[in-house]
């Protein structure tokens, strides 16, 4: 009979009803790793029947317009199982299966449609186990699932952690269960006694466990003490830097490489491994450690500055400002302690808790030494650090006691300036006289002509009062204290005239303010002197061979005022 007729023949029976043969029932899929296995029930008691299975690929969008297509491995099969491992090869996309049953030309009804993705249902296979006994130890290297199949659904072994269940092979055995590497050494074990274990594979992230590994057994041998071993293995963290500290009791050359495991739910796994000249390697014992418990908090750092009424705190959170895992995972607060430093032991010591890093104070006394330290410390893991190094600063002065001092010194300054100003003067006055008369600043010449004998008893005495000879007063000039003589801007003409002889001479004087009574030297600072005496040349002034005489007394205005005298051929 040809494909049509028979198809024909198969819709008519199923739309009149006439079929006998019941649909499978309770359909599974059950995948490990990449093997899939459909399984289901069939209730009827028809002999030579056999079953064929199809799937559909869901897309996100065309779930209407998807195909049924045949499932390979699954055609015509006489059991209630078949297995379609070759049939898929998207393990991340929706399918839909579904099954009918057969004998010749006449078919079941399809089942109820399986709907499933095969990733999510996957379970992971047992690992591949190899053991070996030494020195009181098992040694196990753990091969992972999937380790010789091309096609995986397991994308990296890298993932895979290993659980291990050992037991002593006796009749009241213990389980002890632990994480273990893929490369491992399972210690702590009696010396030549039979242990049997298994091993299960797992992904933590996606919450998987595989199915444990056939039972192995092995008989541990004795120990003996091997010097080359890593011992009291540890592990020191601050601020999120972490630090493995070891015992080494091999004396010759070795070298050590440290081995992690990352287990699950954060936590590693530290181990280590020396090597010595020869080749010849042993492992030290696993040190489990939980970063965020195992880590210890530092003390933060702090910077103060201080305004008019507040005092500001910046915190500088332990780790730096660039550690970030400090921040995130402990919900860090800090605690603030601060005191005035003074010598009262009494003082009140306040704390403030802040969840910032900056922080104020308020309620400052002026010119008081403040000291702070800060603790940080977290609630959600109950640590804490250490108090930061202790920081003190001191509060700025009342504004209005510099002001009322500067006041008081502006005043006072005035005062004495007010008091001292005429005193000053008054002493000056008295200072200028007394150095006049008897520090004057200039004294006579002893060498002048006629007077080497005589001295002025008194600076003031007047010109008329002096004893003179055969001379007359030409003029009286007043000067000050300047380099140069010249004429008083007055000369008065006046007679003279001889009161021992009968012969009476007048020289008259014309005024001139301006002209020189002498060039010659010697007599240029004459005028200057009390007295002094000179000879002029010919064409001067006075008559030729006429001596002359000066003296000082005091006029008015408390200037120097000089009489000059002369006496035609005599001397004075």
């Amino acid at each position: 009979m040809s494909a049509a007729p028979r198809c024909a023949l198969c819709s008519c029976l199923l739309l009149c009803g006439q079929t006998n043969l019941k649909s499978p029932q309770d359909l599974q899929v059950y995948i490990v790793n990449t093997d899939f296995t459909l399984r289901w029930n069939y209730t009827g008691n028809d002999t030579n029947v056999t079953f064929s299975a199809q799937y559909q690929l869901l897309g996100d969008f065309e779930t209407n317009k998807a195909q049924w297509k045949e499932l390979t491995g699954c055609q015509n099969v006489t059991g209630t199982k078949c297995d379609f491992s070759s049939a898929l090869t998207e393990y991340y996309n929706r399918h839909n299966v579904r099954i009918r049953a057969e004998r010749r030309e006449e078919v079941s009804p399809w089942s109820s449609v399986f709907e499933m993705t095969p990733y999510l249902i996957a379970q992971i296979g047992p690992p591949g186990i190899e053991l070996q006994s030494t020195n009181g130890v098992i040694k196990i290297k753990i091969s992972p699932p999937e380790a010789n199949q091309v096609r995986k659904m397991w994308i990296s072994h890298l993932r895979f952690k290993y659980n291990l269940v050992i037991w002593e092979n006796s009749s009241n055995a213990e389980f002890r269960s632990q994480i273990i590497f893929p490369d491992d050494i399972i210690d702590d074990l009696a010396p030549e006694t039979t242990y049997c274990l298994k091993v299960q594979a797992t992904l933590p992230s996606d919450l998987k466990e595989g199915l444990f590994s056939p039972i192995h057994c092995v008989k541990t041998t004795r120990k003996v003490k091997d010097l080359l071993c890593a011992t009291n293995v540890s592990v020191f963290a601050l601020n999120m830097e972490f630090y493995l500290h070891w015992s080494n009791q091999y004396k010759q050359h070795v070298s050590y490489n440290v081995q992690y495991l990352m287990g699950s739910f954060g936590f590693y796994y530290l181990r280590v491994e020396a090597v010595n000249e020869y080749n010849k390697s042993c492992l030290s014992n696993d040190v489990k450690v939980d970063p965020l418990v195992t880590n210890e908090i530092g003390p933060p750092g702090i910077k103060l500055d201080i305004s008019d009424v507040l005092l500001h705190i910046q915190i500088l959170p332990p780790g730096g400002s660039e550690s970030e895992a400090m921040r995130n995972n402990y919900g860090l607060s800090y605690r603030v302690i601060y005191w005035k430093n003074s010598m009262n032991n009494e003082e009140e010591v306040k704390m403030k808790e802040i969840k910032q890093t900056l922080g104020t104070v308020s309620d400052l006394t002026p010119s008081t030494l403040y000291c702070v330290k800060v603790q940080a410390f977290s609630e959600i893991y109950n640590k804490s650090s250490h108090f930061s190094k202790e920081e003190c600063i001191k509060t700025p002065g009342d504004k209005i006691l510099p002001l009322i001092i500067l006041a008081t010194f502006v005043i006072a300054l005035i005062a004495v300036l007010l008091v001292a100003m005429p005193l000053i003067f008054a002493l000056y006055q008295a200072y200028s006289k007394i150095k006049y008369v008897f520090f004057p600043s200039c004294q006579p010449p002893l060498n002048i002509e006629g007077f080497g004998e005589q001295h002025f008893s008194s600076p003031y005495m007047s010109a008329t009062e002096e004893l003179i000879e055969n001379c007359c007063i030409l003029e009286s000039i007043t000067t000050e204290e300047i380099s140069q003589c010249f004429l008083a801007q007055q000369v008065q003409s006046k007679r003279c005239r001889d009161t021992n002889s009968s012969l009476s001479e007048v020289i008259p004087l014309k005024r001139n303010p301006t002209r020189r009574v002498a060039t010659a030297a010697g007599c240029s600072q004459c005028l200057l002197a009390y007295s002094c005496s000179c000879v002029l040349p010919q064409g001067a002034l006075f008559p030729q061979n006429t001596a002359i005489r000066a003296s000082m007394g005091r006029g008015k205005g408390r200037k120097d005022v000089h009489s000059l005298y002369y006496k035609e051929n005599s001397s004075f």
